[in-house]
């Protein structure tokens, strides 16, 4: 990576955007904004025009549209809006990051922007769009002990607990600051802005928020798994956690918003886990699939103790993987777990908590593998959050059932593109069959 200074109009968005007014992303002329990009990106290259990365539609030009009409809407340093309600932890500095609500420059019901269970199947300009509305109002934080910055910690925890949106006002230190980067695999992202104070209407926390907050004797990992057993949905724990709502009282702790998202996936998964390990096996082989966003689904049951598997197949042109061969990335584990973090990072434990909980319902175990191909029809990386919500939405569809691996191997290869053996190659759980039963594919 490499970052470069130039002045806030970029020429070239006039010639290939479909609004010329897209220049006017910064809030002024006068304003400098940091372009990052990758050594021998595209982006530079292409400038959007020619699809050079293979999709059908230029991300970039996506986000910029999107975050100029969020930055048309701010006037000043004021921000008024309601938070949906969301919060964000940056990573950046740790222990000392920036951190704040998320408050959109609009006001009423805001709640579907920060809440991704609802966002599977909505359009992605839509997605996009409810990320880039959100705009950061910051302020620095020491992790270890968020209450020194007063005030400003104490709106951010009243937005994290909030039963529903909240509408909040920020005095800003300087307008937000709207940074286009130039590279189409980045997540999109709204505007940062520092802020002097916040002041938000007060909401009533969500219950199970509330009483997990103020019981300082109870471990932040038995808060999630009791607040889950609640029916609060993952995001809202996520959000929590991320501001140090939980455990004991020495030590609490703000958390990026990147690690408690995984945090959270890890420790609800991983107790599921071992209640799923007490059931019976499923009797049968099984298939469940989906199609989204250029993503093939494929998860396979298999009956046996619990063993779980994720490996995905990144095709040539997508976020992390620009040119070359089809490249695979996976992890797994046996019924004992993992001692160590998965490679593939936070996608594995997103998964894994999609099928532990589809067991558990059940009240069965299973071994599974969840395949995933990412196709260059993939617009944008749009988080985590994908992987959860498309492999629970898989298993909710009924499943193609057979009684021998062999007969759901050939279903597998009839919706995944790549072909079969190349898999089968990959795939730890099913080593033990690869030169015996598995030999024709091979």
């Amino acid at each position: 990576m490499f970052t470069k200074r130039v002045k806030a109009r970029l020429p070239w968005l006039e010639h290939v955007a479909e609004e010329p007014s897209l220049v006017e992303i910064l809030p002024s002329d006068q304003e400098e904004i940091s372009v990052r990009t990758r050594r021998g990106s595209l982006c530079l290259t292409c400038r959007g025009s020619r699809l050079l990365c293979g999709k059908s539609r230029c991300p970039l030009l996506i986000r910029a549209s999107k975050l100029q009409k969020t930055v048309k809407m701010i006037s000043g340093e004021e921000l008024n809006g309601t938070s949906p309600p969301g919060v964000f932890v940056g990573r950046f500095g740790y222990p000392k990051v920036r951190a704040g609500p998320l408050i959109p420059p609009e006001r009423g019901d805001t709640s579907l922007m920060d809440r991704p269970e609802g966002w599977l199947g909505l359009p992605v300009d839509q997605i996009v769009s409810f990320r880039v509305s959100l705009i950061r109002a910051s302020f620095k934080a020491d992790v270890r002990k968020p209450w020194l910055a007063g005030r400003l910690y104490e709106e951010t925890l009243e937005a994290a607990l909030a039963s529903r949106p909240v509408d909040a006002e920020a005095k800003l230190s300087s307008p937000p600051r709207a940074s286009l980067l130039l590279d189409a695999e980045v997540q999109p992202m709204g505007p940062l802005a520092p802020v002097e104070d916040i002041r938000a209407d007060a909401v009533p926390w969500d219950p199970g928020l509330e009483k997990a907050h103020y019981d300082k004797d109870l471990r932040a990992s038995e808060a999630v798994l009791e607040l889950y057993s609640r029916g609060v949905e993952v995001s809202g724990i996520q959000r929590a956690f991320s501001v140090g709502a939980f455990g004991l009282s020495h030590l609490r702790r703000m958390v990026p918003t990147r690690w408690s998202i995984t945090a959270v996936d890890d420790i609800i998964s991983a107790r599921l886990r071992e209640k799923v390990k007490s059931y019976d096996s499923i009797s049968e082989y099984r298939i469940y699939r989906l199609e989204a966003y250029g993503n093939r689904w494929v998860v396979l049951m298999m009956p046996g103790v619990w063993t779980y598997e994720s490996i995905e197949a990144w095709y040539p042109g997508t976020t992390w993987n620009p040119s070359g061969d089809v490249a695979f990335v996976g992890d797994s584990e046996g019924p004992l777990g993992r001692t160590e973090y998965a490679s593939m990072g936070g996608c594995y434990y997103a998964a894994r908590l999609a099928v532990a909980e589809a067991l558990a319902r059940e009240r069965r175990q299973a071994r599974v593998i969840v395949w995933r191909e990412i196709h260059r029809d993939q617009l944008m990386p749009l988080g985590v959050w994908l992987v959860r919500e498309s492999v629970r939405a898989a298993l909710r569809n009924p499943p193609s059932r057979f009684q021998t691996l062999e007969e759901a191997l050939r279903e597998v290869g009839s919706f995944l593109k790549l072909p079969l053996q190349f898999w089968l190659r990959v795939s730890d759980t099913l080593f033990s069959y690869r030169q015996e039963t598995l030999a024709p594919y091979l």
